[in-house]
């Protein structure tokens, strides 16, 4: 479902603008849409409150939680069904964030994640992406939602465009506070300038080397690492916002120092903020995460060369939960694949 069919619902019943905000509202913040207040619930028409008890039902059903594993870092993983039975997941991030999914599977394959896989499924509509939002408001305070789960959101750009202005209208979000993820397309740069709210932007890089990049994200749009880094600068200098790059650190593929040299080369003096994660292992995909001395020493060398760099940890590591992982547990193994891997690094301590 979309948010322009559930609008039109609510119109269809005779809403009209201030009552669709109403409704929404609520239902995206998940309080109850019975007001204490008579005065409050005299506000809508008769035959939108006649409706609201079946609507609600069907507002559940887009996404009910399935499962909930938390990690050890205060993070909670959740497998979230969605009324077709698929699954995608959300998580529950410390610091009263959110990740969801903007669609079941996706068609990027980056070699690493477990959702890339088995490829897109289907795209998830507007209404939702935002019921993972409400979903997890019954459990937890959210003050930021990330589109950082299984899916591209330039791949799925209308739906998450909606999404977003709901969220960051009715919905309460600071704008800043809903951060875009993506992989790089040219057509979501130039409509998230364009939008009433403009989120902030994730940036996944992952190497600064272009046939690298084709080959750990082999269905990506194939922009050079220097012409996304331009692009996602022009978006920060028009928001105001730095850009959150995001990169998975692989053992022998993408931690070496002339990794470090590029990042250097195409960030350093932009508006950015580089987030090292280090891989969080999935079976059967044949990658590995560095050592943690490694990790932590290209954090520091990042930064003292000029880069604000944060070393973060992918939520759910000690519960196996990565990116698809709880929807494939069951699947069968996946063989391994082969990436070309980079010089060691001279520096690079023992382990």
């Amino acid at each position: 479902m979309r948010l322009t069919q559930l609008r039109q619902r609510l119109r269809d019943h005779g809403a009209l603008p201030c009552h669709e905000h109403r409704v929404l509202r609520l239902w995206s913040q998940a309080l109850s849409q019975d007001s204490p207040r008579r005065k409050a619930q005299d506000f809508l028409p008769l035959s939108v409150r006649t409706e609201l008890p079946v609507l609600e039902a069907d507002l559940r059903g887009l996404a009910r939680l399935i499962s909930e594993h938390p990690g050890d870092d205060g993070s909670v993983r959740l497998l979230v069904g969605l009324h077709d039975g698929q699954t995608v997941e959300s998580v529950l991030l410390p610091r009263d964030g959110l990740c969801v999914s903007t669609q079941v599977g996706c068609a990027v394959g980056c070699v690493f994640c477990m959702t890339g896989q088995g490829g897109l499924l289907r795209q998830l509509g507007s209404a939702e992406i935002v019921a993972q939002v409400a979903l997890a408001r019954r459990l937890r305070v959210v003050k930021k939602v990330v589109f950082m789960g299984m899916g591209e959101p330039a791949h799925n750009l209308d739906n998450v465009m909606e999404a977003i202005t709901l969220l960051g209208h009715e919905g309460g979000i600071g704008h800043k506070s809903l951060v875009f993820s993506t992989v790089g397309d040219r057509r979501a740069f130039e409509q998230l300038a364009a939008a009433p709210v403009k989120p902030a932007l994730a940036l996944s890089l992952h190497t600064t080397k272009a046939a690298l990049r084709a080959e750990l994200l082999p269905r990506a749009p194939l922009i050079d690492p220097e012409e996304l880094v331009e692009l996602a600068e022009r978006y920060a200098l028009a928001t105001g916002y730095p850009v959150q790059y995001q990169w998975t650190l692989l053992a022998g593929i993408n931690d070496g120092d002339d990794e470090l040299d590029g990042i250097v080369r195409l960030l350093a003096g932009k508006r950015a903020i580089m987030n090292m994660i280090p891989y969080n292992a999935v079976d059967g995909l044949g990658f590995a995460r560095p050592a943690d001395e490694r990790s932590a020493h290209i954090a520091r060398s990042l930064h003292q060369r000029g880069v604000l760099t944060k070393l973060r940890q992918s939520a759910g590591q000690d519960i196996d939960g990565g990116c698809g992982q709880l929807r494939a547990r069951a699947a069968p193994a996946v063989q391994t694949i082969t990436v070309h891997r980079s010089a060691p690094s001279a520096t690079a301590p023992p382990g």
